[in-house]
């Protein structure tokens, strides 16, 4: 598993969740298994999104996209406040206590 992981400030959360919710780039078709979206809870302008993906392809692939497809376009990312932090990171490990 390979998780792409993004942060970024955005002016605001509600303005940016309706932008994430329109889905440009298609995140399934894309191959997005799962996602996660986080806010530090001493930042309501700030957001962190975990993307899993099944390949390291995948997840590079999908980053590129969004580098030159929508944070490079104003427009299309009407909410960022902030330049984004990006990794790719694979999981080595890891264990479920639900």
């Amino acid at each position: 598993m390979y998780t792409l992981q993004i942060e970024h400030g955005v002016k605001d959360f509600e303005m940016w969740k309706g932008a994430y919710g329109n889905d440009p780039l298609g995140r399934i078709r894309s191959g997005v298994l799962a996602e996660r979206i986080f806010r530090p809870v001493d930042d309501r302008h700030y957001v962190v999104l975990d993307l899993d993906f099944a390949s390291h392809a995948q997840a590079q692939e999908f980053l590129d996209r969004l580098r030159s497809d929508v944070w490079a376009i104003p427009s299309a990312s009407p909410a960022l406040a902030s330049g984004p932090k990006t990794r790719i990171v694979e999981q080595v490990d890891g264990d479920s206590r639900a």
